[in-house]
């Protein structure tokens, strides 16, 4: 990313809209079953921002937050349901961003595949990316 791009992103009917101003993190894809559950896919495509880079630029009065487990809080459009970002206690200078979600073209590719030990049982991963049972 150049200093001066800006990544843009929104939710499914667009209510949302969010700015972020720097770094994108490397993109995970999270097997486990809450985000399978709250992504309503095989898996959640995920990658750290940080939170002081992070601006909600439209609909922040649609963005709703439902604590998932005491330390994961997974915030979404509440007209949509669109998974926009969860936070995680232990990483407060983070926010975990749905890719999904981005309207500017991302560059860089998933990394790895996390929680691959509780994955779907009817999911088959196709390619080469690292495997971890956990969070490595």
């Amino acid at each position: 990313m150049s200093a001066d791009q800006i990544y843009t992103g929104s939710c499914l009917c667009g209510g949302i809209r969010y700015e972020i101003h720097g770094e994108i993190g490397p993109v995970l894809l999270c097997h486990c079953q809450r985000c399978r559950k709250a992504n309503g896919t095989a898996y959640a495509s995920n990658a750290p921002i940080k939170v002081s880079d992070f601006r909600i630029t439209q609909g922040e009065h649609l963005l709703k937050k439902y604590s998932s487990t005491e330390t994961t809080t997974r915030c979404f459009c509440s007209e949509c349901a669109a998974p926009i970002i969860s936070i995680k206690t232990d990483t407060p200078d983070l926010y975990r961003l749905r890719i999904g979600t981005l309207d500017t073209p991302l560059q860089q590719k998933p990394t790895q595949h996390i929680f691959v030990g509780s994955k779907a049982e009817w999911e088959t991963i196709c390619d080469d990316l690292p495997q971890y049972d956990t969070r490595p």
